[in-house]
């Protein structure tokens, strides 16, 4: 389950992530991308048109306010959720590589220190509302000692969302007293981690069963949102446990609709703040491909708290 949670949200995120690492003590200064002849076109909050120059792609990074923005400013620190489209500047065909308008999954950066200095500054520049215009070279990144050829200069356009906002360490709420027969969840109270148990003879539901174990006050959950999330996932009728976000110390982090159908169609709805114990039948989990720790046609049981949602 660990692996299903950390499919990435969208090509998108990939390019982001290889061209823009950790900078390795490289530098760059914030030249206005007009000296790189790109032009933007279209409106913020939707798939942007971009137009490229004639000739060799840029040499130098630089960044480009294309859109202030009305809303709060960015700050250092800050993790930005963003719409954005990565374009290969190579000079020929100058492909788009992939756009979260198309995914409809938002993707989240922190602005912090392993952006290259480009994008540090540039997203300081923009509020909410707004939109960036990147462009990232191989001056951006230290590069490897290689004889491979250099990355092609990316091009990004990116549309700020919003900021995510502070996840819970744990569920918050009135308990309902609810549970699903043959699954016991004990809540210990506090920010500490339920205990579920799933060792029973009763028979798993062919269907999907989702109880709410304790009310949450916050929004409810859209299946186009990303969601932060502490679990913990046994199988039924065995109580072996194959993955927990609490044992890792670390919440989950994931866009709804990357996840497995049992989790978008349990989740959607459920108020931030909430715990739920979800009972999933195979065809809406794994099916007939046995996962690690997980064998073919299982009847997953999660344990969840709902602890952000943007």
């Amino acid at each position: 389950m660990r692996r299903a949670l950390a499919v990435l949200a969208a090509v998108p995120l990939i390019l982001f992530a290889a061209a823009c690492g950790s900078d390795g003590g490289a530098t760059t200064s914030a030249a206005p991308s007009g000296q790189a002849g790109v032009k933007v076109t279209g409106n913020v909050g939707a798939k942007p048109t971009v137009t490229f120059p004639s000739g060799s792609p840029a040499t130098k990074s630089s960044y480009e306010v294309i859109t202030p923005g009305t809303g709060a400013a960015v700050k250092a620190g800050d993790k930005v959720i963003l719409n954005l489209t990565v374009y290969n500047w190579d000079g020929k065909g100058n492909a788009v590589q992939g756009s979260s308008y198309d995914t409809k999954a938002p993707e989240t950066i922190a602005v912090n220190e392993q952006l290259p200095q480009v994008l540090q500054e540039g997203f300081t520049k923009v509020k909410h509302g707004g939109r960036l215009l990147a462009v990232l070279a191989n001056d951006a990144v230290a590069q490897p000692q290689t004889t491979a050829p250099a990355e092609p200069t990316k091009v990004f356009v990116l549309d700020i969302v919003g900021t995510q906002p502070p996840a819970l360490k744990a569920a918050t709420g009135k308990e309902t007293g609810d549970s699903i027969k043959g699954v016991k969840v004990d809540n210990p109270g506090g920010e500490k981690a339920p205990t579920l148990t799933t060792k029973t003879g009763e028979k798993p539901s062919k269907e999907l069963v989702v109880k709410t174990i304790i009310t949450g006050t916050g929004a409810k959950v859209q299946a186009n949102q990303t969601l932060t999330v502490h679990y913990t996932g046994k199988i039924w009728g065995t109580d072996k446990q194959f993955d927990s976000s609490w044992e890792r110390g670390q919440p989950a982090e994931f866009p709804l609709g990357n996840v497995i159908q049992g989790w978008q169609k349990g989740l959607a709805g459920v108020p931030v703040g909430s715990r739920v114990v979800m009972s999933i039948p195979p065809d809406l989990g794994y099916g007939d491909q046995a996962q690690q720790n997980i064998p073919a046609k299982s009847t997953l049981v999660f344990v969840v708290d709902v602890l952000a949602a943007y």
